[in-house]
């Protein structure tokens, strides 16, 4: 995937997962897109971690992979946030 296809793709995964974990007030665009991609490294790790298949271009199965990366990714902010305060 090019790097447009890349923005496009985080902006998408990291908006669901800050509907998902309830971040969506706090978060804007540049946001989503930053938690979209690395969800997606996290998703992709994972998968093949576990035998499974990552990120494989622009379709359904890679955004819930990055999807899913991204929202293990907000969880683990919120709860390092809760640690803190």
């Amino acid at each position: 995937m090019g790097i447009i296809a890349w923005v496009a793709f985080g902006a998408l995964a990291g908006w669901i997962a800050s509907l998902i974990t309830g971040n969506d007030k706090k978060m804007g665009a540049g946001m989503n897109i930053l938690v979209g991609i690395v969800g997606g490294f996290i998703g992709g790790l994972v998968m093949n971690l576990i035998g499974g298949y990552g990120i494989t271009g622009f379709n359904i199965w890679s955004l819930l992979v990055a999807t899913g990366g991204a929202v293990v990714l907000l969880l683990i902010v919120n709860a390092i946030r809760r640690i803190k305060t």
